[in-house]
């Protein structure tokens, strides 16, 4: 093959090769986006001890996991009930949405991090703020974004 062609063909190659990697980055912040604003939901929800909307952006599946005071819980509906004590009590979060950042890992999957304030009280108890870094990983499914993990690692004081 002729050098000019050589050369044209990689020049054709590479503008082909930049031309995707820009279409690809809107996609991809429109994942960041997605991903995002499934969390904003998830703060909400919390926030309102509002268990069917907690219930609908959870992975409905027994592999969910959430760690929580050094216990794993499996499971959506394990999670549910869990969460359905919680609620009857104080339970606030509040996130550092300046810090957040949602990674994505893969094909409709991504990893969102996040220090966030929990402010935890039993009903009839005083409560206790604590500061964590929430870790969540997220996968996309026919509904939309759904929590599949919950790991909060708390800061130490």
């Amino acid at each position: 093959m002729p050098l000019g062609l050589r050369t044209a063909s990689l020049a054709a190659l590479i503008g082909l090769a930049l031309l995707l990697g820009a279409m690809a980055r809107p996609a991809l912040a429109a994942s960041e986006d997605e991903v995002r604003a499934a969390f904003e939901r998830y703060v909400a929800a919390h926030n309102a001890h509002d268990e069917k909307a907690l219930a609908g952006l959870l992975l409905d599946s027994p592999d969910f996991l959430w760690i929580t005071r050094g216990t794993a819980v499996w499971g959506h509906d394990p999670a549910m009930k869990r969460f359905a004590g919680l609620f009857q009590g104080t339970w606030q979060l509040a996130p550092d949405s300046s810090a957040l950042k949602v990674t994505m890992i893969g094909e409709g999957v991504a990893q969102l991090f996040v220090p966030i304030v929990f402010t935890i009280g039993n009903a009839g108890q005083p409560a206790q703020t604590t500061t964590f870094l929430m870790n969540q990983i997220l996968r996309k499914t026919a509904d939309g974004w759904k929590v599949s993990s919950v790991l909060p690692i708390p800061v130490p004081k």
